[in-house]
């Protein structure tokens, strides 16, 4: 006698229904894929080298090493609280969502403004991305083919990157999800082979004391503590990203506990990773005022030539690049799955055509070409004010790191009604959670501050005039359009609804 068994209930699409919404995205990835793509957004080959020399000049060896270690253990324990908050509320909305609910009364504008700082944010991460692998890309045609790396030349280079980041999120998350994967082995092997070429090719290294204790001050400010403090910029930039993991949480098989490894798991290997390489580098550098004022207009290049000749140069270089490609890839899907949710609970101008769907992948189309566009016009002043690039990874980190922390801290005030998920630091819950909220205070405020002295149009820091006009405009668009179309769903999606906000 034959048994006819009753179909599996798919625990994640009952999840996200009872969260209201309507599973449209293809759930292909795996815990490993959903890991990589927060790892591959982090990416130490990207965040660690395009902000090298800039640690050079502000505060030198010491503030890298010493720096990484502190940022790290910080960023660790912020993303510690938010994998416990996202996995209560796997969604591809992440942050917002989560600052909504928890928000109480006033839910519907906590998740507002966390919205619009974590979008500001991502596209900051896209620009800031994609143009250092624009800067590593111009430094290594310079070496093979002696193209100089104009303004214009790296502009174009950039726009080309987009454009092949557009164009490989458009094929569906799984390809994106087998990038990920590529790109997790690229990062490490591609770090161990750094690492031991430095260490063993050159005749020549610096000492210990040199390498913890040597302070750089190249900023114009006679503050050694200020310039300390800024100097934290290189590790806590490179840190930022982590949310990707929450982001395709609609994507991800057993999200409510792979999302939230997903977030600490990169942490923690990135953190390992990044001090291998920074150690790796500043123990091979051959001449500080050579390497700070590199020809290449990359100073990890300059270490590469110096310590290992032009041919490994180029070797390593291409290395670099190919990490920062996947990194950028990473994002921009990150990017485009955070437009996705925000247009299909109403907050964008526009929010119909950025939520719908290609019929044959499953993927926002439309959010792809948006993110990248957009990243396009914050890089632009680039070609222009040599200070731009790292205004640039500013409004990375004071965009998207305050909106780490408005979740947090709402599942702090309301931590007698929180119901954590699958994945809960149980007891530590609430005290990592008071730790993350002052930690994202204190770098909030610090990358608002000016970064090179005298202060003049070149030289103004213009990250915060962008999350300020960010927000004005959020402000803005709430006035005209949001308190009436902006809502994510209260209740879980009816039997039989087809609720997608199309």
């Amino acid at each position: 006698m034959s048994h006819i068994h009753p179909p599996t209930v798919d625990a994640d699409a009952q999840h996200l229904e009872s969260l209201g919404y309507k599973p449209v995205l293809r759930r292909r990835m795996s815990r490993f894929g959903n890991f990589a793509i927060s790892f591959s957004v982090i990416s130490v080959l990207s965040g660690c080298m395009t902000l090298f020399g800039y640690g050079l000049g502000h505060g030198g060896p010491a503030v890298m090493l010493w720096g990484w270690i502190l940022v790290g253990l910080g960023v660790l324990g912020v993303g510690a609280a938010l994998a416990e908050v996202t996995s209560a509320y796997p969604t591809s909305g992440a942050l917002y969502f989560q600052a909504e609910k928890l928000g109480g009364k006033n839910g519907r504008l906590w998740g507002w403004y966390t919205g619009w700082l974590n979008l500001l944010g991502l596209l900051g991460g896209i620009a800031g991305i994609d143009y250092g692998a624009a800067l590593f890309t111009g430094a290594l045609l310079n070496l093979q083919w002696g193209i100089i790396p104009s303004n214009t030349t790296i502009m174009v280079i950039f726009v080309c990157i987009l454009a092949l980041h557009a164009v490989l999120n458009l094929n569906g998350v799984r390809l994106v999800s087998v990038l990920n994967s590529v790109s997790v082995w690229w990062h490490v092997i591609g770090v161990a082979v750094i690492a031991v070429a430095l260490w063993l090719v050159p005749s020549h290294h610096q000492n210990a004391s040199f390498a913890f204790t040597r302070f750089v001050n190249e900023s114009g400010f006679d503050n050694h503590l200020y310039v300390a403090a800024l100097g934290l910029l290189l590790a806590q930039y490179t840190f930022c990203g982590y949310d990707a993991s929450a982001h395709l949480s609609e994507e991800t098989k057993n999200a409510g506990r792979a999302a939230a490894q997903g977030i600490v798991h990169a942490i923690l290997w990135s953190w390992v990773a990044g001090f291998v390489l920074l150690a790796a580098l500043v123990f091979a550098i051959q001449d500080y005022s050579g390497t700070l004022n590199s020809a290449t207009g990359v100073p990890p290049a300059q270490i590469f030539i110096d310590a290992l000749g032009v041919g490994p140069a180029k070797v390593l270089l291409l290395v670099v690049v190919v990490a920062q490609l996947f990194c950028g890839n990473a994002e921009v899907a990150a990017t485009s799955r955070m437009i996705f949710a925000f247009s299909r609970d109403g907050a964008l101008p526009g929010s119909k055509l950025w939520h719908s769907l290609s019929e044959r992948t499953k993927t926002p189309v439309a959010a792809v070409w948006l993110a990248v566009i957009v990243a396009l016009a914050l890089a632009l002043p680039s070609m222009y004010s040599p200070t731009a690039y790292a205004a640039i990874t500013s409004i990375n980190v004071i965009g998207i790191t305050p909106a780490y922390a408005i979740p947090i801290f709402l599942r702090l005030r309301s931590r007698r009604s929180f119901t954590p998920g699958a994945w809960s630091l149980g007891r530590w819950g609430v005290p990592i959670a008071a730790f993350a909220v002052i930690w994202v205070a204190i770098v909030t405020v610090l990358f608002c501050l000016p970064q090179t002295s005298p202060i003049n149009v070149d030289t103004f820091n213009y990250a915060p005039v962008a999350g300020i006009v960010a927000l004005l405009g959020a402000w803005v668009w709430w006035r005209v359009s949001g308190r009436h179309n902006y809502k994510i769903p209260s209740a879980p999606v009816p039997t039989g609804s087809t609720y997608d906000r199309v």
